[in-house]
């Protein structure tokens, strides 16, 4: 493992002592948030491509956010006899010296010369037949352009370590407090995605019943591009309320700088909808009254240290957010195209699916149905009526299970966007243990994260070169593989001693 503390090793030795202190300087600076940032560096935003099973409510009986079965699943203090109960083993804290630190610190990864690829980010990695856009692809660079742009040409996407498999044990058990997962066999492509819709629409029913739903899939259309994410925790309960009701009143401020948007600049909503926009439901438009639940997002994040991440490290988090309440709110609103949707991931939307798939989801969909509440505002005659076999069977596509889908969007959120809550939660959890360190919430705020979704695209469409961080944020450069050849790190420290030896100059 090289040092990252060895200037020389990455410059050479042409540099003046002085100079070196300089460039020594420049790189050690922040030598305090290290620690911090390289948590967030380790995590990933994972979303999930392929469903695992279909997924059955926890609980059997109705309850509400704050009752104590719901809180003890939500606030688990990490001790082994909860973990044994759900038969998972705790993960042994790993030694300073060992398995953490090599995870924070990466091996040195050399970028391999190559004939010059004059095609867009976009052209080279997320076009047919590659995967789609994800929210990973869109936050990712948030933390730094450039990485991610070495991380695409060498691996094509994110390279799992292992503080993230630690990461992805907390988050399952997270939802096997909410969720029963069953394995289903699918037979063709149209069933696997029928699978995952079906969790969303499981995942809404859930809500409903219990309070909280997590791991719900979203997707949407930014620039006729489809972008797909998970979202770690839905609930109806608001983690802030003075903050929400200061957001509703039109008195907060929030906690990210408000950036105003350039004349000529489309808002993410303006992104998101179709060119083709489809005809509004009645709830799209009305605005939540007093009575309507909302409903609040929130992301976990875990970390090797007991410590809250503050200043930029918490900024890829936060747009990470603000773009799934975006994606949800415009899910909630139907105002997604599932054809642009089907036709990206060559779907046929009328194909029936398989008899075995259908045989398996009518077995368990009435194990399901028979958890659900009649809640008031349903309206007479709704799914929550129907035989499971004859639901099923009346949803026997893609196109028809996505009607279904957004039915169960209008029953939860009956007000459409007004349903989703202003405040937004990030929740810090111990890697090993999976207990509570602490959390964070915050407002959404449209304008950021507009100028932001703006901004990405211009670089996901070859409109402008990959950025490196910033000077006050270079102590990520210590902690990320690509650092030997990164060409921005040599640029700022060829720009720094350029800058000492002309002081000199002007001072001699």
């Amino acid at each position: 493992m090289s040092d990252h503390n060895d200037v020389q090793s990455d410059y050479g030795s042409d540099l003046s002592p002085d100079e070196e202190t300089l460039v020594n300087g420049f790189i050690s600076e922040f030598d305090d948030n290290i620690k911090a940032g390289s948590e967030l560096a380790a995590t990933t935003f994972d979303d999930h491509e392929n469903p695992r099973g279909f997924r059955l409510p926890r609980h059997t009986e109705r309850e509400n956010p704050t009752s104590p079965s719901l809180q003890s699943a939500l606030q688990f203090n990490g001790d082994s006899d909860y973990f044994e109960h759900l038969q998972v083993k705790p993960i042994a804290k790993s030694d300073e010296s060992g398995v953490a630190r090599q995870s924070c610190v990466p091996k040195q990864a050399s970028i391999e010369p190559v004939v010059p690829d004059n095609r867009s980010p976009l052209e080279r990695f997320r076009t047919k037949p590659r995967k789609t856009l994800s929210v990973t692809d869109l936050i990712s660079p948030a933390w730094c352009e450039l990485q991610y742009w070495y991380t695409l040409t060498k691996y094509g996407r994110k390279k799992r370590t292992s503080a993230m498999s630690r990461g992805s044990t907390v988050h399952k058990i997270l939802e096997d407090t909410a969720h029963q997962t069953v394995p289903i066999d699918v037979s063709t492509k149209e069933d696997a995605w029928g699978l995952r819709i079906w969790n969303v629409i499981q995942g809404l029913r859930t809500l409903r019943e219990t309070g909280i739903a997590r791991e719900l899939e979203v997707w949407g259309i930014v620039d006729g591009l489809v972008v797909n994410g998970v979202i770690d925790e839905v609930s109806l309960q608001c983690p802030d309320q003075d903050l929400e009701d200061s957001a509703v009143d039109g008195r907060a401020h929030g906690m990210v700088p408000k950036e105003m948007l350039p004349v000529n600049q489309k808002s993410i909503r303006e992104m998101m909808v179709s060119p083709h926009p489809l005809k509004e439901t009645r709830h799209s438009h009305r605005l939540a009254s007093t009575t309507d639940p909302k409903v609040f997002l929130t992301d976990v994040k875990t970390r090797g240290s007991k410590t809250v991440p503050k200043g930029p490290t918490i900024r890829p988090t936060l747009m990470q957010l603000m773009l799934y309440r975006c994606l949800l709110s415009n899910l909630a609103s139907n105002q997604i195209d599932a054809a642009v949707l089907f036709a990206r991931y060559d779907l046929d939307a009328d194909a029936v699916f398989s008899d075995a798939f259908l045989a398996q989801l009518s077995g368990l969909n009435g194990s399901c149905d028979a958890t659900r509440v009649d809640l008031q505002r349903i309206q007479e005659g709704s799914a929550s009526t129907q035989d499971s076999m004859e639901q099923v069977l009346n949803h026997n596509s893609l196109h028809r299970l996505w009607g279904l889908m957004m039915s169960e969007f209008q029953y939860t959120m009956p007000s459409g966007k007004y349903s989703i809550g202003n405040v937004l939660k990030v929740e810090y959890r111990d890697q090993s243990e999976g207990s509570i360190i602490g959390f964070k919430t915050f407002l959404h705020d449209q304008d950021v994260i507009d100028g932001y979704i703006q901004d990405q695209m211009k670089w996901w469409q070859g409109k402008r070169e990959a950025q490196g961080v910033a000077i006050e944020e270079a102590y990520k450069c210590r902690i990320c593989e690509f650092s030997k050849d990164c060409t921005w790190r040599k640029a700022k420290v060829d720009d720094a001693v350029q800058a000492h030896r002309t002081r000199l100059r002007a001072t001699a």
